[in-house]
């Protein structure tokens, strides 16, 4: 039996979005409560393996105390080393990576998701929505999730068959290591806001935006190429934006949801679709972001290449392994004696 690797992130959801606009707040309770279901569905399909982000609140610690069969899991951290910021998570991810995890699920929101992918680029993922900006992340209820990991695990469905190579934005940075986003690269003309700002986005310091999807139903940056032209995670391209003030240069006004409850009138100067492995060339000054989070200082004159690529982690399809032949039948168990009988005859409800 294959471990599962599960990534809580404690910090998700409880950023400073909350003050400067009206996004919902996760609570540890709330995510305690997500990975009590989420092992309680992986142990009913048989797994009992877990590699866990460590964390200073104890989630995994938390969510076991009610459940009856604990006793039965193998509960480890995945590192030992902590710094409490993202690189735990780049970590935990390559050690899933290096321990054969059958899945990694992840609580948190795009960015989480990204800094999973930085350890482990082609992971096995599930990505449970808990964060703040979440294009990335399904809405999934965790006990269907954790069931799916635990099939996954036990052998009973093959991650080829029910997991796709998502669309990411492949980052090369002159002079420095590449990077990358998993629905949006943005270039921002605001140079004096520090590194790692959660801050939302102003729209007149907009530059240029790479979208490996572009979803209407999105919040943030991806809404906006929604409007343009959207682009969804099958479709086998990109979206390119450049952005300019309105009343400053720019030729269209759209009207987006940059943050949750928080609209912006956002001004576009113009937009195409992109290739898969197709350019961007942006320059400095300015900040990278990458899904929401600014991340690189880009100098005078120093440039970066940005792509849409389909290498990015392995999305499990959910519903199409439950769906299987093989994961049905393991479910489906057939009765024995007069109750069975009567049932197969005709002859009364099996409970009467």
């Amino acid at each position: 039996m294959r471990p599962i690797g599960i990534v809580a992130n404690p910090t998700s959801g409880k950023d400073v979005r909350r003050l400067l606009t009206n996004a919902g707040t996760s609570s540890l309770e709330d995510k305690v409560n997500v990975v009590r279901r989420l092992v309680v569905g992986a142990f009913e399909a048989g797994a009992t393996r877990f590699l866990v982000l460590p964390e200073p609140h104890g989630i995994m610690r938390r969510a076991r105390r009610t459940l009856t069969f604990t006793d039965d899991l193998e509960v480890v951290g995945a590192v030992t080393a902590r710094h409490h910021d993202e690189r735990d998570t780049v970590a935990a991810a390559a050690a899933m990576r290096a321990a054969g995890c059958a899945a990694v699920v992840v609580l948190g929101g795009d960015g989480t998701n990204r800094a999973v992918a930085l350890g482990w680029p082609d992971a096995p993922l599930i990505a449970l929505s808990t964060g703040t900006n979440n294009a990335f992340p399904d809405a999934t209820e965790a006990t269907v999730a954790g069931a799916a990991a635990g099939h996954l695990a036990t052998g009973a469905a093959e991650l080829g068959d029910v997991a796709a190579p998502a669309k990411v934005v492949r980052v090369e940075v002159e002079g420095e290591e590449d990077d990358i986003a998993l629905v949006d690269a943005v270039l921002l003309r605001e140079p004096s806001v520090a590194l790692g700002s959660l801050k939302p986005f102003d729209p007149a310091v907009l530059a240029t935006a790479v979208l490996a999807r572009a979803e209407p139903a999105a919040v943030g940056v991806s809404s906006i190429g929604g409007v343009l032209a959207p682009n969804l995670p099958a479709e086998d391209s990109g979206v390119a934006v450049t952005f300019a003030p309105v009343g400053n240069g720019a030729v269209h006004m759209v009207r987006a949801p940059l943050a949750p409850g928080s609209f912006s009138d956002v001004g576009v100067t113009g937009w195409r679709a992109l290739a898969l492995g197709e350019p961007v060339t942006v320059e400095g000054p300015g900040l990278l972001a990458f899904d929401g989070d600014r991340r690189r200082v880009l100098g005078d004159g120093q440039r970066a290449v940005l792509r849409v690529e389909r290498t990015g982690p392995r999305v499990i399809d959910i519903g199409l392994l439950l769906r299987s032949d093989t994961v049905r039948s393991r479910w489906l168990r057939p009765l024995t004696g007069e109750r069975e009988a009567r049932r197969t005859l005709g002859g009364g409800s099996a409970a009467g």
